[in-house]
Formats: C-alpha cells, structure tokens, sequence
C-alpha cells in the first residue's frame, strides 16, 4: 500500500497540481477577507495588507513598524514583539520552505500567470546570462537591507517619519494587490512630503517594470523578493528540503531547462546533497523533469516525499511504452 501511493505521488501530474494549489492560495490571499479569514500578518509571502481583502499580511511591513521604535523602546520590552513576530513567521515557514514562493505567493502566481500569457501569444521569453544573473540575483539582499535598516535609522533619529514603511512604498505589491479587489487607490503618487512623492513615485515605476519585465521573464520579481532573501536565511531550519544525489546524475540538463529561476546547480552541481539555493522557489519543476530514479527528491523531515523516477518522467513526458513491455510483463507474472 505505501510503495502504491508512493508510486501515484512521483507519478502525479505536477504542473496540474501545482495550478490547483496556486488557484486556490491565490483565491484565499486576495479574496479570504470577504469572507472573514485572517491568517496573522507574520506571513512569509506578500500577502499585501494593502489589500483590505487579504487574509493575511506579508511580515515585512509589521517588522519595518516594529524595527522603527525608538531604540531605547525597541531594546527593552519591545524586542520581545519583534522575536515574537520573528518566531511567528519561523512557525509558518518551517512547513513550506520556499514552497511559499513556488506555491502559495500570490505575488508569484500572478507573474506565473503572466507567463501563461506570452506562451499563449507565441512571444518568446528571455533569460538572463549567468554573468546577468549572479549579478541581479544579489539586489534582493540589497532590498532586505532597506526593510531593516531604514527603519532603525528612523529609531534612532537619523531619518524622519516619512521614511516608515519605505520598502513596502516602492514594493510592487503594494501598488498591483489591492488591483484584483477592485481598489486603484494605490496607482498614484503621493505629494504630502517630498520623500513620500520620490518614494511611490519609485514604486509606480517598480510597479510598471514588474508588469513588463514578469511578461518576458519568467518570476521576473522573485530574482530581486526581499522575502525571499529572508527564506534562504531560515532555510535550513525547515522540515522540508531539495536534495540530490551526485552519483544519480547523469548532467543530462533537464532539470536546468525547466527552471524558472535559471538555477545552473540544479545540473552542474553534482557534489552537494541539499541543493536548494536563494533563488530556488521549490517549485519542484526540476524533480518532475528528471528522468533518473532518485537523483532529485523532495524530503519531508528526511522522508522522500516526492522523488524523480523514470517512470515518472515517462508518464509527464507521454512517451508511450513499447507494446510488447505489457505483454512481457503479463507474462513474466
């Protein structure tokens, strides 16, 4: 029974369950507040709080509040909110991993989305050379660095008021979320301060880059996510994991073909036993394209949840068998 259902799993069609997961997330953090669901605001996806009808809230912004207190303030009683709300979005990481992004984001279904949209015109996506992407793979730290420091600048008197929130200004999220519930208030720039004006005046032009660049790449956005930057920190602190074995791979490159984030290691790499990397959004594209049985797995407190077989690989490809294996195989039975 349990090598059965093991062989239904690594057989699945994943790109259909992938599509029905992403749907329904998608549903439930844009819409979830029609109907009274509210998930916390320590989510590790941009579940955008901008959004009046989200059922959750991307964790970044409650820490940039948090993160601005005075510092006398934010050393004592109120560092304990901010390990809190740390601990809080570790308790919903841990389960999923980057998953979040792969699965669950909202934000990276969208774009997901985006992509159905070109190949279904025939335009043709571009890609970034590895030299582009080990250079632009960088900027999301960049953006993380913003989300902490701006607002401990504010704390301790550096910079003023204005400036809280700054990275949720100029986050694409903020401006394109509250668009799926019909709220537009957000497509404008504020004129209340001169930082507020150049802050969502960024954000407008982000907003416009996203649209453009997440039609002619693939996860465009998810190259330069704060958040995700701040999953690969935790990263290893989840119960699930990517992991492969070097000695299964015969470097045949379908893995890499199939990878939205361009992960060159995902092929080349053929040393290391957990290879997920920042980039990763565990979409698991990679395991179902492996032809190998076992070189690529996905493991759930070490246990093989869904493995690459040939099987597998078979089936999602439809490369029918030989007629004569059934009859064989009758035979030998």
């Amino acid at each position: 029974m349990k090598s059965k259902l093991k062989r239904i799993i690594n057989n699945m069609n994943l790109a259909r369950v992938r599509f029905s997961i992403q749907l329904i997330s998608f549903a439930l953090f844009v819409y979830g507040g029609y109907f009274a669901i509210y998930l916390g605001s320590k989510l590790p996806i941009f579940a955008c709080p901008y959004n009046g009808k989200s059922a959750g809230a991307c964790f970044l912004i409650p820490l940039q509040h948090q993160l601005s207190m005075p510092a006398q303030i934010l050393l004592g009683g109120a560092g304990i909110a901010v390990i809190f709300g740390i601990l809080t979005f570790l308790f919903w990481f841990i389960f999923l991993n980057k998953a979040w992004c792969g699965y669950v984001c909202p934000f990276g279904t969208f774009q997901d989305w985006l992509t159905y949209l070109r190949k279904s015109i025939g335009i043709r996506y571009s890609t970034y050379t590895q030299h582009q992407f080990e250079k632009l793979s960088k900027i999301k730290y960049i953006l993380l660095a913003i989300v902490v420091l701006v607002p401990l600048l504010i704390g301790v008197g550096a910079l003023g008021g204005e400036w809280g929130a700054a990275f949720c200004q100029i986050c694409p999220a903020r401006i394109i979320s509250p668009t799926f519930s019909g709220d537009f208030s957000q497509w404008t720039i504020d004129f209340s301060t001169k930082t507020s004006m150049v802050l969502t005046a960024i954000g407008m032009v982000f907003a416009g880059l996203f649209l453009i660049g997440s039609f002619v790449k693939k996860r465009f956005f998810c190259f330069f996510c704060p958040m995700s930057a701040l999953h690969y920190i935790f990263s290893k602190f989840s119960f699930v994991q990517l992991r492969k074995d070097g000695s299964k791979c015969t470097r045949c490159g379908d893995c890499y073909a199939v990878c939205d984030m361009q992960i060159k290691d995902i092929a080349d790499d053929v040393v290391s036993t957990e290879i997920l990397r920042d980039d990763c959004i565990l979409c698991l594209k990679c395991v179902a394209a492996c032809p190998e049985d076992d070189a690529l797995h996905f493991d759930i407190f070490k246990l093989k949840a869904f493995s690459s077989t040939k099987e597998g690989f078979e089936k999602r490809m439809g490369i029918a068998k030989p007629k004569g294996d059934a009859h064989d195989k009758h035979t030998r039975a």
